[in-house]
């Protein structure tokens, strides 16, 4: 492992003070300087619709005002991130968003990937209404790690189930990425990881896992997969992996502080609201691996 930093902190902090949303400052001070958790909350809540969704373009690759699946669960992982222990307003913004969820699912459990009113607004091409339910891996991977306990959990965790141990349930990129979201945070353990060994076969030599109809050699790799240590998807990586893969993302810092991401810039706000996301997530990242002074 690496036990030099190449990071510039301080540009990185300066850069999402410049660039990113409130949202992304108000996470930064909470993480990294102890704020109070309710900042993020205050910071939040702008994005949340009378009907119990999120909006507002809070998922930066949909645009508009209107309640949407990825705006739940963009909401869910910062309320994840905050834990319930750091505001008691916490739990029932969960279970509200679960609610609001509940009443978008499909019988089988699961939540579409973008609901027709998305076709209003400016959305990123891969942002189209359609029935996959990719994201209910994430979502119910987060409403896990917030304790959630809601009868909708149940029957979206019975479709996650069914998808990692069907022969062909899964395919590569975001769908491997969002069941191993989900297969971390299920409490089962035994069952996640023999679901994991599973999921072996789809990764390439190096630990990545192609994206399908992105960006020339777009990929996700091992640190997109799995980004905590001692995830129980780490058995899918060797530490000398994850190691290269924690020299890259060092590396890839750029001169304005911040970092970039590699799917496609379609829109200047879109652009500039995930620059802001991807450079706190990294710096989250190298701290939880040590590669923070």
């Amino acid at each position: 492992m690496s036990t030099t930093t190449r990071i510039d902190t301080g540009a990185a902090r300066r850069f999402i003070y410049d660039d990113a949303r409130l949202l992304e400052r108000h996470r930064l001070a909470v993480l990294f300087d102890g704020a109070p958790g309710s900042r993020v909350l205050d910071a939040l809540r702008p994005y949340r619709n009378d009907d119990g969704g999120w909006g507002h373009a809070l998922e930066p690759d949909l645009r508009g005002p209107d309640s949407q699946v990825s705006g739940a669960l963009s909401a869910l992982e910062v309320l994840a991130e905050l834990g319930t222990a750091a505001d008691p307003a916490v739990t029932p913004l969960v279970r509200e968003t679960a609610d609001w969820l509940a009443s978008v699912a499909l019988p089988d459990g699961r939540v579409p990937h973008v609901l027709p009113t998305a076709t209003a607004y400016p959305a990123a091409p891969w942002m189209q209404p359609n029935e996959g339910g990719m994201l209910t891996f994430a979502i119910a991977g987060h409403l896990w790690e917030l304790g959630a306990d809601h009868p909708w959990l149940d029957a979206a965790t019975a479709w996650c189930w069914a998808q990692v141990e069907t022969e062909g349930g899964l395919v590569g990129g975001y769908p491997v990425k969002f069941a191993v979201h989900f297969l971390d945070a299920v409490p089962e353990p035994d069952r996640a990881a023999a679901a994991i060994e599973r999921i072996r076969p789809l990764l390439r030599t190096d630990g990545t896992i192609p994206v399908g109809g992105g960006q020339d050699d777009e990929k996700l790799r091992p640190l997109d997969l799995s980004a905590r240590p001692g995830a129980p998807s780490r058995a899918l990586f060797s530490a000398d992996q994850i190691s290269a893969e924690l020299d890259r993302l060092e590396s890839e810092q750029l001169d304005d502080g911040g970092w970039d991401f590699d799917f496609l810039h379609w829109s200047p706000g879109q652009a500039v609201d995930w620059r802001g996301i991807v450079t706190l997530g990294a710096l989250q990242t190298l701290r939880a691996h040590g590669r923070l002074p």
